[in-house]
């Protein structure tokens, strides 16, 4: 069955896009069955009432409340230069399970800006995907220093290349925490701002023997947390 998002079911129609998809592209007619979510934790059976490939109708006929997970990753990551990456980088995310992404820029970023609307877009279609009730967060690019000035997640990492580290990420994470992992650009991050970090309460973490891309490096860590709490 095809699942489309609505952030607000009490609307009684899809969003513009989601209707052209439904109608247009899916051909679906009045009387279909679809899933919808709010991406709130709310998971709803509906048939179509209105085939308007502006403003496809529905009407609920069952509704669940999928709970928060007891435990929420927030991956703050430097972009790459390449978009291509970063987007498909998002998109592993939150089909593997994650709760926010917040990109960083450091001293050795090479990319100053970030498409938040494109990404916002790869998060909903992630989430569809996956058949999962909750939309994760992608917050604007911030400075690095005021990003770990605001950070309050309870188990603070930050994982960079460095011989002398022997401490994995997953030996670290205490299950059914609340966590944040810093993801440094494809320079690495500087003394200074490790230093910073350090001083911040963020824990020197390793993600394995072998020196990873940025995006891999982010994919892993989040697989990592999660197969924590399995």
């Amino acid at each position: 069955m095809h699942l489309f998002y609505q952030p607000e079911i009490t609307l009684g129609h899809l969003l513009s896009e989601e209707s052209k998809h439904a109608i247009r592209v899916l051909r679906l007619e009045v009387g279909t069955e679809i899933e919808l979510t709010d991406g709130k934790g709310g998971f709803y059976k509906a048939k179509i009432t209105n085939a308007d490939p502006h403003e496809c109708g529905f009407k609920v006929t069952q509704s669940s409340v999928i709970c928060e997970r007891a435990f929420s990753i927030h991956l703050a990551i430097a972009p790459t230069k390449n978009a291509d990456r970063m987007e498909w980088m998002v998109e592993k995310c939150v089909e593997i399970g994650i709760e926010k992404i917040s990109f960083i820029q450091c001293k050795t970023s090479e990319r100053k800006t970030i498409n938040i609307e494109r990404l916002e877009k790869i998060v909903v279609s992630a989430m569809k995907q996956s058949q999962k009730a909750w939309l994760p967060e992608v917050s604007f690019m911030v400075p690095f220093q005021k990003f770990i000035s605001e950070s309050n997640d309870a188990l603070k990492f930050i994982a960079h290349v460095d011989d002398k580290n022997p401490d994995h990420l997953k030996n670290l994470a205490t299950p059914r925490s609340k966590y944040v992992i810093a993801i440094g650009p494809e320079g690495d991050f500087t003394k200074e701002e490790l230093e910073m970090a350090y001083l911040s309460g963020f824990k020197k973490v390793s993600l394995g023997p072998s020196r990873l891309r940025t995006e891999t490096a982010g994919l892993a860590a989040v697989m990592a947390l999660n197969l924590v709490n399995q």
